[in-house]
């Protein structure tokens, strides 16, 4: 079991780290932008994620998760969401706004 997450650690911290590097400078490059309710690691929405169908550790592996997002159709970053909402790249499935995978903050990177 310890074998298979050292195998797979090392395969998702660079994926993590491709995904933020996506979003870096407040840019959305190969994504969407989205307002999230939030942005949560995979393992804390593993309920969610499986029952849609989706692996956990498949989901960690290409960044956080948006919570209950909808696309910013506003010109400009940042522009469209509420004070309560987290703006994000999410380069990943969209669930219809109840989740999307592959996601990074631009609310860090503004």
């Amino acid at each position: 079991m310890f074998s298979r997450v050292f195998a797979i650690l090392p395969l998702a911290l660079l994926v993590a780290a491709k995904a933020h590097s996506k979003a870096r400078g407040g840019q959305c490059s190969n994504g969407t932008v989205q307002c999230c309710q939030s942005l949560q690691n995979a393992y804390n929405e593993r309920e969610l994620l499986t029952q849609h169908g989706v692996v956990v550790a498949d989901a960690a592996a290409q960044g956080l998760v948006g919570v209950t997002c909808s696309p910013i159709t506003a010109v400009g970053v940042g522009r469209g969401c509420s004070a309560s909402q987290q703006t994000a790249c999410c380069t990943g499935t969209d669930y219809n706004g109840l989740f999307n995978l592959g996601c990074s903050s631009l609310n860090a990177v503004i």
